[in-house]
């Protein structure tokens, strides 16, 4: 039995600009995204995957066509109760941390907490547990100055899930970090994916970081260019997949995007 749609977008389109100098990012994209799926998204720079995430992250607007999020239609909310979607729904993951550094860690993930207005029994057990997941327990009376890149990185991926949100939408997580740490967050995260069916979707320009996935849409010129679904594949054999996809599509493995 399928699982249900999380993200049902269908006919995206995003033109930027006015009349006589418009560049359409996206053309009348579709993207379906079943309940713990981990879909990751790649292509050359300019491809137009970056805007997708930022569509199904309501941090901009299409130009055309709907986006669904667990059936709530984005189009049709007005500020204040996008933004209440945004807090309640979704998590976000970024390559660039945004951890506020005058909080610990502790209080970086307590604060979507707080603005949820949970109880501080509740607030103290779900740190607890998040923070048992991405190994940061001893960190959590420490600033973020005192981290490493890594450390900083599975703090703000604890900080993104500890509202249990419907979506985490990651954009690059791994593109600051070393091989190592890049590492330990690809498994956490899969773990998260197959142990909790956490819903993923992550836009990532390294072939390594996709081969995690469960599915990985390639995009080029703001049209899909493939999709190659894991199934029961090896992640070895998965990676090397990804990386044939990308010598057809343009844009190295390791393209910096």
């Amino acid at each position: 039995m399928s699982q249900p749609a999380v993200v049902e977008a269908r006919g995206i389109q995003k033109i930027y600009g006015a009349k006589g100098n418009a560049y359409t990012a996206l053309h009348e994209f579709d993207l379906t995204v079943a309940k713990g799926e981990f879909v990751g998204i790649m292509g050359p720079s300019g491809s137009g995957k970056t805007t997708l995430l930022n569509l199904v992250a309501t941090i901009d607007r299409p130009t055309a066509g709907d986006i669904h999020i667990e059936g709530t239609n984005l189009l049709r909310l007005g500020e204040e109760e996008l933004s209440a979607f945004r807090r309640e729904q979704l998590g976000f993951l970024f390559q660039d941390y945004n951890l506020l550094d005058t909080l610990t860690v502790r209080e970086n993930m307590v604060l979507p907490l707080a603005l949820a207005k949970l109880n501080p029994a509740e607030m103290e057990n779900r740190v607890d547990a998040i923070a048992d997941r991405f190994g940061i327990k001893p960190l959590l009376d420490k600033y973020p100055v005192q981290l490493s890149g890594g450390q900083k990185q599975r703090t703000a991926a604890g900080r993104a899930l500890i509202n249990r949100p419907s979506l985490l939408l990651a954009d690059e997580p791994t593109g600051a970090l070393d091989s190592k740490a890049s590492t330990d967050l690809l498994e956490s995260l899969r773990e998260l994916n197959e142990k909790e069916q956490a819903t993923i979707l992550m836009v990532t320009h390294d072939a390594f970081a996709a081969s995690y996935c469960t599915r990985v849409l390639f995009i080029k010129d703001g049209r899909l260019f493939t999709e190659l679904v894991r199934g029961a594949m090896p992640r070895n054999a998965f990676f090397r997949k990804v990386l044939d996809v990308l010598s057809v599509l343009g844009g190295g493995a390791t393209e910096v995007l």
